[in-house]
């Protein structure tokens, strides 16, 4: 197994550390790991940003297959890292190693694909609208635009995803691939998961001679070290998964910074899921054993866990009783941390102290699944009652088709909706199937909101509070356009542009010509 040292990697060198800042803890046991990790002193992280800063010009200026290189190499030493992984994890996490293995592939597989896109180059969205000098009244300008890197980009690596979207997960896949270098925040829950990724990261930059500072890894936390990254002037962008305080803490200290830059946050969402009587005739319990699997999936600590069902008033009791037998007879199971495991038991506390919402079923322990209802009227005179439970628990409202399209017109926004229906009811409701839109990013007709597709059109966003930008993604090739801006050039000479703008088009890229 690899040598955990406990300390950054201020691009390629390690740092010296001089504060103790964690050590990561069993959540199964409770037992202290070793070793100790230290926290990036605030010369280290100067460092760690300027070196960042510094080779920003040179890669950025490097071709897409350049550093597709790059991207296949991390991919590569972290397959061969997927042995340490795999040991490391569990202790870390309480997650079993099959699933640390499919994390491991999925990570890899997205660097593979961002490799692919930024090799064909059209993603660049390269436009020409050519000189027409003789145009009355006025000449037209030959003008040509397309997107380019921002510069280097802050990722604070979340909690419930050690390897898909943490320290080479999908925001820094996405700005590597953009041509923005990557000073990466370690999480408390998994410092030793991160180290094991930053150190293929770094061997791959070195082996495949990438400018030093083109990633960084740092460990302090996010309240203290990842702040003080998100404030230096030469970040240009965030990106974060986790909580909603969080993501909006992160949003305020940007944009109150004397030059502003974005926040790619991905927050809190409970996922509405819609259950209609032509669904529910096909067959109400194989539904609720369907639906048990989608809600307890990684323990309910899934971003895409539907934590909020809507069903008629007159339908769904044989839906309700098998769902509520499974969920009285399940037990705990470990939660990633002590302080996830806290929050859930004490949003399941709320629920149930809810003057309006009825118990309908709980697990045996803390972490276990539970099961609330809530008529359409108290949900729709409480918000509160919004709240994720981030966890396996679930609240059901029921109420009139009226009632329930107005409920879901009036919810805040969610990174999914799913709608259980026959097509004939879908072409009936036009009215809720368009406050779903409104309301998610992604929509399914059928299926479960659990298990996102890396692919070119998946959409893993949504309106605020699910992000705090609603018009970007955080998985899918479409990720790459929250870390660039458009630029225009205007009267260069050819041999002035970027190649993706030349007049013959040197690499045979998609382009929009006019």
């Amino acid at each position: 197994m690899i040598d955990l040292q406990g300390t950054s990697f201020i691009g390629h060198a390690r740092s010296t550390g001089s504060e103790a800042w964690t050590s990561a803890v069993n959540p199964a046991t409770g037992e202290k790991l070793d070793p100790a990790y230290l926290a990036a002193t605030d010369e280290e992280v100067e460092k760690a940003v300027s070196l960042a800063a510094a080779a920003f010009p040179s890669y950025a200026a490097l071709s897409g297959a350049e550093r597709a290189v790059f991207l296949r190499a991390i991919a590569d030493k972290i397959e061969a890292s997927v042995e340490d992984i795999v040991a490391r994890g569990p202790l870390e996490t309480g997650l079993p190693e099959p699933r640390l293995r499919g994390e491991t592939a999925r990570t890899c597989g997205q660097l593979r694909m961002f490799a692919g896109l930024i090799e064909d180059g059209s993603w660049v969205d390269a436009r020409i609208d050519r000189a027409q000098p003789d145009r009355q009244p006025l000449p037209k300008p030959d003008i040509r635009a397309m997107l380019v890197p921002l510069g280097p980009v802050a990722v604070f690596c979340a909690s419930n995803f050690p390897l898909a979207f943490s320290v080479a997960g999908g925001d820094t896949a996405s700005a590597l691939a953009a041509g923005c270098p990557v000073v990466a925040i370690g999480h408390v829950g998994h410092p030793g998961l991160a180290e094991i990724v930053g150190s293929a990261i770094v061997a791959a930059a070195r082996e495949t001679g990438m400018p030093e500072g083109v990633f960084s890894l740092l460990f302090g936390g996010g309240r203290s070290t990842g702040r003080k990254v998100v404030a230096h002037p030469a970040i240009k962008a965030v990106g974060f998964t986790g909580s909603r305080q969080g993501g909006t803490s992160l949003m305020e200290l940007a944009a109150a910074r004397p030059e502003p830059i974005p926040v790619y946050a991905e927050m809190s969402s409970v996922n509405p899921f819609v259950i209609l009587p032509g669904a529910l005739a096909k067959g109400e319990e194989a539904l609720a054993e369907a639906y048990f699997g989608s809600l307890t999936l990684g323990v309910g600590q899934f971003c895409t866990n539907p934590g909020l069902v809507f069903l008629p008033t007159d339908a769904g009791e044989a839906f309700l009783a098998k769902l509520s037998e499974m969920i009285g007879t399940a037990g705990s199971a470990t939660m990633l941390t002590a302080g996830i495991a806290s929050a859930y038991g004490e949003a399941c506390e709320h629920f149930a102290g809810h003057p309006g919402v009825k118990t309908l079923a709980r697990g045996e322990g803390a972490s276990a699944p539970a099961l609330f209802e809530v008529s359409a009227t108290d949900f729709l005179g409480d918000e509160a009652l919004q709240a994720e439970a981030f966890g396996p628990a679930a609240l059901v409202v029921r109420g009139s088709l009226p009632e329930i399209t107005r409920a879901i017109a009036g919810l805040e926004g969610q990174l999914t909706a799913t709608l259980h229906a026959t097509e004939d009811e879908l072409a009936a409701q036009p009215e809720l199937v368009a406050a779903l839109r409104s309301r998610c990013g992604r929509l399914l007709f059928g299926g479960f909101p659990t298990g996102v597709e890396v692919c070119a059109s998946m959409v893993h966003g949504g309106p605020y509070p699910s992000t705090s930008d609603g018009r970007s993604t955080s998985v899918g090739t479409l990720a790459i356009t929250r870390y660039c801006r458009p630029a225009a050039w205007q009267g260069f000479p050819d041999f002035a542009l970027p190649p993706e703008l030349r007049e013959a088009n040197p690499l045979g890229i998609r382009r929009i010509e006019g």
